[in-house]
């Protein structure tokens, strides 16, 4: 089953794509988490990635795109998989349905949260990380995810928080570009509706 979800940041991809991981045991393909990897790693595409995302603006596609190919194209995924967080505009998705195309690779699902811009935004501000797992929820925002002071509601660990997180113009530059009907991510998504 190949599965692309799409939802703004904060609407709970992470954690509902870590449900369906674990419910279909498929990989969950997380855009936010190879870029994270890579700028850790210090890969040349990732120092690229981090100048784009510390300033709340989407990654160029020459830098994407191959990151998420590469990605697709190892051994885990060669039956299923769930990509979460891409594709973020209208290239990014033709190139990609052009790229499933020419390996006559069939897409299964689209899956889209909807979620107020307001609403998205606090929980972003909210949102505490457990190091032990990212997809713990915790928010300091959501009475029902509250964390235990300053450790994980799951399972006890640390929780940090994402220097972007706490970025209002952050925020709401990432949003501007996922709303977008023309350019943005909701056009990739009406893009697939009319497949």
């Amino acid at each position: 089953m190949k599965i692309i979800f799409f939802g703004p940041n904060g609407s709970g991809k992470g954690t509902q794509g870590a449900l369906i991981k674990e419910k279909y045991k498929i990989p969950h393909i997380e855009t936010g988490v190879i870029f994270r990897e890579n700028i850790f790693q210090e890969t040349v595409l990732g120092k690229e990635a981090k100048g784009y995302i510390d300033k709340g603006e989407l990654v160029p596609d020459n830098i994407t795109i191959p990151m998420i190919l590469g990605r697709l194209s190892k051994d885990d995924c060669m039956e299923n998989w769930l990509l979460d967080g891409f594709p973020r505009n209208i290239s990014q998705a033709k190139e990609l349905y052009e790229a499933l195309c020419r390996q006559n690779i069939k897409l299964d699902v689209v899956i889209e949260i909807v979620l107020d811009s307001n609403a998205a935004k606090n929980r972003i501000m909210g949102r505490r990380l457990c190091v032990n797992d990212n997809n713990h929820p915790n928010n300091i925002y959501i009475e029902s995810i509250k964390p235990s002071g300053s450790n994980c509601r799951v399972c006890g660990g640390e929780l940090k928080t994402r220097s972007d997180d706490q970025d209002e113009a952050a925020i709401t530059q990432r949003h501007s570009i996922y709303y977008d009907a023309q350019k943005g991510t909701m056009a990739a998504i009406n893009f697939f509706k009319r497949l």
